[in-house]
């Protein structure tokens, strides 16, 4: 059956045309950058001694970016933010990327949910 479907195809007028054109589109797609999404712009945060440093980020307004959470402790961290509602936990000696934005202009408060009283910081949005 499937055989003759695909005769059925072949043999069909106008079809091998389509087909070709429509496989060169196709081909054609990763040239053009069609379908690959933008890059966020990075920026690195790194926990070390139980303290992020820098304990403040600037960022543009109105533009999501990637913060990529190194920590350099042998022990777990999790960056958190009420403001940001983010919350992931780093395991010691690894590195997480947080998808922040498009964010407000103001400031957002980050801290590490295992440390609180010393793994503090905040973002600013310009």
């Amino acid at each position: 059956m499937r055989l003759s479907r695909i005769r059925f195809i072949t043999n069909f007028p106008g079809k091998p045309e389509m087909l070709r054109y429509t496989l060169f589109l196709l081909a054609m797609l990763p040239a053009t950058g069609a379908g690959v999404a933008a890059q966020e712009p990075a920026y690195m945060l790194v926990i070390k001694d139980h303290q992020f440093q820098p304990t403040e980020i600037e960022v543009p307004a109105g533009q999501k970016i990637a913060l990529l959470v190194k920590n350099n402790d042998t022990t777990p961290e999790e960056f958190e933010s009420t403001e940001l509602r983010r919350e992931k936990v780093v395991a010691g000696g690894e590195q997480i990327t947080v998808y922040i934005g498009p964010l407000k202009p103001g400031t957002y408060e980050f801290f590490g949910d295992f440390n609180p009283k010393t793994a503090r910081g905040h973002i600013i949005a310009k």
